[in-house]
């Protein structure tokens, strides 16, 4: 069973780029994508990682499929739209979710017209789905870096985070830190959406980071215990579909998302909090 799950990673350098990069995108962006939910953004995510493929299209069109213009494109649109969409609900009467809605839907449009304006149609869908198999020293460094600086903030600022997120109205009243906080809250998100963009596309790398967080309620309702358990949902997640697109021959990022959502299926009817759980509660209330 070991020689089955392991062997690939042994043979093939590819196949340990991926695991190593997969692992690292699993602990970074678990625990950003419990904080999403929590705050109920979990769309904003997903509106997010359309937001940043303009920047991408315009690294893509100036020098071809290189890790590192793309990636600072990504980086740079994605947090325009975060500031912007953030600016324009605080400052006006419109609520956030209509205003990323509002922002996401023009980048993506002009994203999709600039990739299609100079590309091919390969060109887009490796934009869009992304390859986890091929990664390079560039895009492996690119996620060490998010990585490291998603642990530094989680550790520095994880009162401010959880108060902002828990109740940031109350913080807003006893401090001074509540916008910060939300706006590094936005930066990090943005920034590993980016860090997942090259592994996923960036139609997929929010679900690395929304369905290990979802499955996570419904096994804790701590936040600390909640982004453990997404961790480990998110790696088993990345392990589990890089070997099932090594046997079975599927593309490895829709085949991590699916097992992915696979184990949220299960968390949904099996999970402390799931539906066969609140069925027993409901049966002994009723017998009682």
């Amino acid at each position: 069973m070991l020689e089955y799950l392991f062997e690939p990673f042994i043979r093939y350098g590819f196949m340990q780029r991926a695991l190593f990069g997969s692992l690292l995108l699993s602990a970074s962006c678990a625990p950003i994508g419990v904080f999403l939910m929590l705050r109920r953004m979990s769309l904003t995510g997903d509106a997010m990682s359309h937001a940043i493929l303009p920047g991408a299209a315009v690294g893509f069109l100036l020098f071809g499929l290189e890790i590192v213009p793309m990636t600072i494109g990504g980086l740079v649109v994605g947090l325009l739209v975060a500031l912007g969409s953030g600016m324009v609900s605080r400052f006006t009467v419109q609520k956030e979710d209509a205003s990323m809605a509002a922002f996401y839907l023009i980048s993506l449009a002009v994203g999709v017209l600039l990739v299609s304006w100079r590309g091919s149609s390969v060109d887009l869908m490796h934009v869009l789905f992304g390859s986890v198999l091929a990664l390079n020293n560039d895009a492996l460094t690119l996620i060490v870096i998010i990585a490291a600086v998603t642990f530094l903030a989680l550790a520095f600022f994880w009162r401010g985070l959880v108060a902002e997120c828990l109740d940031p109205l109350f913080l807003r009243s006893v401090s001074r830190i509540g916008a910060p906080v939300h706006f590094l809250f936005l930066t990090l998100v943005v920034l590993n959406l980016v860090g997942g963009f090259q592994a996923l596309g960036t139609l997929l790398s929010v679900g690395l980071m929304m369905l290990p967080a979802a499955a996570s309620r419904f096994w804790s309702n701590r936040v600390g215990a909640m982004c453990m358990i997404a961790v480990a949902i998110a790696v088993l997640s990345s392990l589990g579909g890089l070997v099932l697109s090594y046997r079975a021959s599927m593309p490895s990022g829709p085949a991590i998302i699916l097992t992915a959502g696979v184990i949220y299926a299960l968390s949904a009817l099996v999970g402390r909090r799931g539906v066969l759980s609140s069925l027993l509660v409901s049966r002994r209330h009723k017998t009682a």
